[in-house]
């Protein structure tokens, strides 16, 4: 068995736009689905997966709570969507709410599309109510393919966040600052907080990734491919040569998102 805890869809009348437009950022990345929750659904059969974890990005104000009433709208057996808060979005509050009472389980930030540093003084009071109402907190973190800098999601932000909310349940997306390793490796390390591997296994060598999974601890590992820019099948298969014991390989595609996300 194997959750994705890092994918993306869109709504049916807008995926191919939505695609063509973010793979003309990234120099006309490929992409491995058509981008709709049926495509994903098709790539999860082929792969032996689960359960995927469908990740949405307000990168208007306007848009937050459009996203996050089809984020619940398309939750299913198979599909488990985070929501999304835009850090200019003035009712957060109130759509905190909404998400925890519609058993939403966690929301993402993408800083770098929605224009702010992480450890930005005004969002820490977004980040304690998210952290109160029980949901995950999920970063895209380090270098976005196509996006020039300075990143808005480093290393060194994300261990100030650990450090103030103690007890928040924290994922830092591509094993933790998407080509910034070296200082992920000096920084958080052993932190209180999950890394996920979408988008790392067709970059990092095998014996770093292993390295640095065993150091920061399996059990906090959690596998992602970032579908539809990776191929879900292909991923799953990386991580199973990575040369981990039966237990952590397991951990790290299965287990550890289960318990993390309450399943």
């Amino acid at each position: 068995m194997v959750i994705d805890i890092h994918t993306h869809c869109f709504p049916d009348h807008i995926a191919s736009k939505a695609l063509d437009a973010l793979a003309a950022v990234a120099a006309n990345h490929p992409r491995f689905t058509d981008g709709t929750i049926a495509g994903l659904k098709e790539s999860m059969r082929q792969s032996g997966i689960s359960k995927s974890v469908i990740l949405h990005i307000a990168t208007k104000a306007s848009q937050t709570s459009v996203i996050n009433r089809w984020a619940v709208e398309i939750n299913d057996d198979e599909i488990i969507s985070f929501g999304t808060i835009h850090p200019d979005y003035s009712d957060w509050k109130d759509e905190i709410a909404f998400l925890s009472d519609a058993k939403i389980k966690g929301i993402k930030f993408h800083p770098d599309y929605q224009g702010f540093f992480i450890d930005e003084p005004r969002m820490f009071p977004v980040y304690e109510a998210i952290a109160k109402a029980g949901m995950i907190i999920l970063f895209h973190a380090g270098l976005d393919i196509g996006l020039p800098g300075p990143y808005k999601c480093m290393p060194y932000m994300l261990k100030k966040i650990t450090r103030d909310l103690p007890g928040a349940k924290i994922i830092a997306a591509h094993m933790g600052a998407y080509a910034f390793w070296d200082d992920v490796d000096k920084l958080l390390l052993g932190e209180e907080l999950y890394f996920d591997t979408s988008y790392c296994l067709v970059k990092m060598e095998q014996e770093r990734l292993k390295s640095m999974i065993i150091n920061h601890g399996y059990e906090k590992v959690l596998f992602g491919s970032d579908s539809p820019w990776a191929m879900q099948n292909p991923e799953i298969e990386k991580i199973r040569a990575l040369g981990l014991t039966d237990m952590q390989t397991e951990a790290v595609l299965y287990g550890n998102s289960r318990r993390l996300l309450g399943i």
